[in-house]
């Protein structure tokens, strides 16, 4: 009997070209996990259906290792996890952060989007 412990398939590993954050969206994202006590995970952007235009954006920490079916790139001094299905739809995006009174926050911009809503957390492709 063999007492081998089987070991975790590893991700995929992408590349910026998959997306990317800006400087400013790295630090606040370092900022927001370091706060959260997950500064050892990674954020992950996924798209689910909803949303006005048909297709919206979900991003959140993940503590767990990544599963094979996870794309991994690390943008800005973070690691981020896009699901094989959500990389789509994401290719060549951009996560940008600007820290404004009005009009501030985390702002996606998806080449692939062929509308998006006024809110700007759905899109159709």
């Amino acid at each position: 009997m063999s007492t081998e412990v089987p070991t975790q398939a590893a991700p995929r590993i992408g590349s910026e070209k998959l997306i990317r954050l800006t400087e400013s969206a790295g630090r606040k994202v370092a900022q927001l996990m370091q706060r959260d006590g997950v500064a050892n995970g990674a954020l992950r952007v996924k798209i689910v259906g909803g949303g006005c235009a048909g297709l919206e954006y979900k991003m959140d920490f993940d503590k767990n290792p990544p599963t094979p079916k996870d794309i991994l790139i690390e943008s800005a001094g973070v690691r981020v996890l896009v699901d094989v299905k959500s990389a789509l739809y994401v290719s060549a995006s951009e996560i940008d952060f600007q820290d404004k009174m009005i009009g501030g926050g985390f702002k996606i911009h998806n080449p692939n989007a062929t509308a998006t809503c006024s809110c700007g957390e759905s899109f159709s492709v």
